[in-house]
């Protein structure tokens, strides 16, 4: 493997991690609980919020490191390929989940996170719990936008 190819294996693993470690502390926390803001007042920050601020750090990270290999004049043709895949991949899956989210909020409810892997889609939605008919509206809207099995969807309600 060239030094490059080296770099770029490295560096793609570590966005991963750092994302998956984001992922796990907040799915884990559920919630952040009390932050404290500019003015010094306390206000109470939800997952939901939480996690949609934390995915969007993450992927600008991932975005610029991205850009950076396409930019770079020492990467190859095989990186610099390599890069611009990754980055279509990650805008790709930040659309749908950003679709997916609008349309399952549209069925009422006060929130919906969609976290989109390669093999999984996962949908938190804020609420105590999740009734037969609302669980078959979400797998209907999932699986006619993406074509996911419903044996690769997990729906989670929570608050």
């Amino acid at each position: 493997m060239t030094g490059k190819k080296k770099k770029i294996v490295i560096l793609t693993g570590m966005v991963a991690l750092l994302v998956l470690t984001g992922v796990l502390n907040i799915v884990l926390n559920n919630t952040v609980g009390n932050a404290t803001n500019v003015s010094g007042e306390n206000t109470y920050v939800d997952f939901f919020t939480s996690y949609r601020d934390y995915r969007t750090e993450s992927r600008e990270q991932s975005l610029l490191y991205y850009d950076e290999i396409i930019a770079s004049e020492s990467s190859s043709a095989e990186a610099k390929a390599e890069a611009e895949n990754a980055k279509m991949e990650l805008t790709e899956r930040m659309e749908t989940e950003l679709v997916l989210e609008g349309l399952i909020r549209s069925l009422g409810f006060e929130d919906a996170i969609v976290t989109n892997t390669t093999e999984n889609l996962n949908v938190i939605v804020k609420c105590d719990e999740l009734t037969g008919t609302q669980m078959t509206q979400i797998k209907e809207i999932v699986v006619s936008e993406t074509g996911v099995s419903t044996l690769n969807l997990r729906i989670i309600p929570t608050k």
